[in-house]
């Protein structure tokens, strides 16, 4: 940028014109004092400056610059229509200025003497620039090697004294370092542990890690040498990168078998828990309804009321039930889908009609937005209804005092997209990914709110079954947006 200063209105009018017509970026100041506010807060290439002004005077203004590191380098043309005298030229170039022109200016020449110093600054800033890295480069290379060496003992005696068992490699992904934990587990420091047959082979995968040049981590059954017994582990490999590029690698197996069985306890009590609490809960439901059905002839007793009440909480006992079943199908693998095409539109305006029915909230409306659905998918229809039921109860449950829904619909060439908007107390950003995970509730709305933060996870394994994908966009305080796509064929 060049900065134009004079007091003259119409010489600033006119040199900026004629500067910016040849692309230059121009600012401009009508005084000393203003000239050096500017200068001590932005940076220039180049400043033209008039000799007299009120105040300060251009002198003045080049011998302050000149006084700073900052801005001694800044090149300065003086313009003179009045001290044209050899004595005042002398003035400029002592006072700090490269060239000193008389009024009238020849456009022509000032154009060739602004673009000459433009460059020449330009190229300084290039040089100083090329000088301070060249002196960081050899400060740095000094201490490069003493500090190498003390990296290399510091992460040797870290990985020593970890519980897991830890490996380094160089580049190339031959191992040159392992701690003790390793001969638990295998005879030799160039030989990785002995992986379960099911699992995928540590060579495959150290070979995957060290040809596409990125981390892993990973679940794995690997050998105990003594009790013959494959642990579980979760494997973790980091690459240790500088300017170069991949210096070496770092890698652990953290024993986690112990948590596995407890997570493999935990879904074989849940599965049998759900199981067993589902026959006594059908024959409360039948006992219920013909309750019901008695209590039909008083309809103006308590007791209808009771009834109905107790209905409503049976009813959500069977959902918490279901969806701790499907929690187990899924653990086991044993979530099936029944695949075939079916009539997306109609399942759509038969769940909003359910919902508008069943809401606990009367002024409750459901907007739809996109175009309607006219070709047939491939899918489980019962499976993908689950998914919109839990996204429009949820979209009901956290915006309380909201009395509207938004449901997005779209359709591609390959693909549908379907999201259900509320307008409620939305999440937070950095726990949006996490709210598809099992068992995981936000904390600012597990007070308020009741669950087991299951329906989510199961929303998810549905659709990743089908093919799809599925997210979350939120804002705090004002709403969530749960959307998921599918393939149409």
């Amino acid at each position: 940028m060049i900065l134009v200063v004079d007091d003259q209105t119409e010489n600033i009018y006119a040199l900026k014109k004629l500067l910016e017509s040849k692309n230059f970026e121009v600012d401009t100041a009508s005084s000393g004092e203003e000239a050096l506010k500017k200068v001590l807060k932005a940076d220039y290439a180049l400043i033209i400056l008039d000799v007299q002004m009120p105040g300060i005077d251009g002198f003045e203004v080049a011998e302050t610059l000149s006084g700073y590191s900052r801005t001694k380098e800044v090149p300065i043309i003086f313009l003179s229509a009045v001290n044209t005298e050899k004595k005042f030229i002398a003035k400029g170039y002592a006072s700090g200025g490269i060239d000193y022109i008389t009024k009238p200016v020849d456009p022509d020449i000032l154009m060739l003497k602004v673009k000459t110093f433009h460059r020449l600054y330009e190229q300084t800033l290039a040089l100083n620039e090329i000088q301070d890295n060249l002196k960081l480069e050899i400060e740095s290379r000094k201490k490069a090697q003493q500090e190498l060496h003390e990296k290399v003992e510091q992460l040797h005696t870290t990985l020593e004294s970890l519980p897991q068992i830890a490996f380094r490699a160089d580049e190339w992904g031959r191992v040159n370092f392992v701690n003790k934990k390793w001969f638990q587990y295998s005879p030799c420091p160039h030989t990785f542990p002995e992986v379960h047959p099911d699992d995928m082979s540590m060579e495959k995968v150290w070979m995957d890690c060290i040809n596409h040049q990125c981390p892993e981590e990973m679940e794995i059954r690997i050998k105990e040498l003594k009790t013959g017994l494959f642990r579980f582990h979760l494997l973790s490999i980091m690459p240790v990168k500088s300017s170069q590029g991949i210096k070496s690698w770092v890698g652990t197996f953290t024993d986690i078998d112990e948590q596995k069985q407890e997570e493999k306890r935990k879904d074989e009590f849940l599965s049998i828990a759900s199981h067993e609490l589902k026959t006594p809960l059908t024959s409360i439901k039948a006992y219920i309804q013909l309750l019901d059905r008695v209590q039909q002839k008083q309809p103006e007793s308590p007791a209808s009321t009771y009834i109905s009440r107790a209905h409503d909480q049976v009813n959500k006992l069977d959902s918490l039930i279901g969806d701790l079943l499907d929690i187990s199908k899924i653990e086991n693998g044993k979530l099936k889908m029944n695949k075939e095409p079916f009539d997306l539109e109609h399942l759509i305006s038969g769940i909003i009609e359910t919902i508008g029915h069943t809401s606990n909230q009367p002024n409750l409306k459901i907007e739809r937005q996109g175009t309607p659905f006219s070709r047939p998918i491939m899918g489980d229809s019962i499976r993908i209804e689950q998914v919109l039921i839990n996204f429009f109860t949820n979209a009901i449950k956290y915006s309380p005092g909201s009395d509207r829904i938004v449901l997005h619909t779209a359709q591609e060439d390959d693909h549908i997209y379907i999201g259900v908007q509320d307008f409620g107390i939305g999440i937070p950003e950095h726990k949006k990914d996490r709210v598809f995970s099992k068992f995981y509730r936000v904390e600012e709305s597990s007070v308020r709110f009741q669950g087991l933060g299951i329906g989510l996870h199961i929303c998810a394994e549905i659709i990743k079954q089908h093919n799809g994908s599925y997210g979350v966009e939120s804002t705090l305080e004002k709403g969530t947006t749960f959307y998921f796509t599918l393939p149409i064929s």
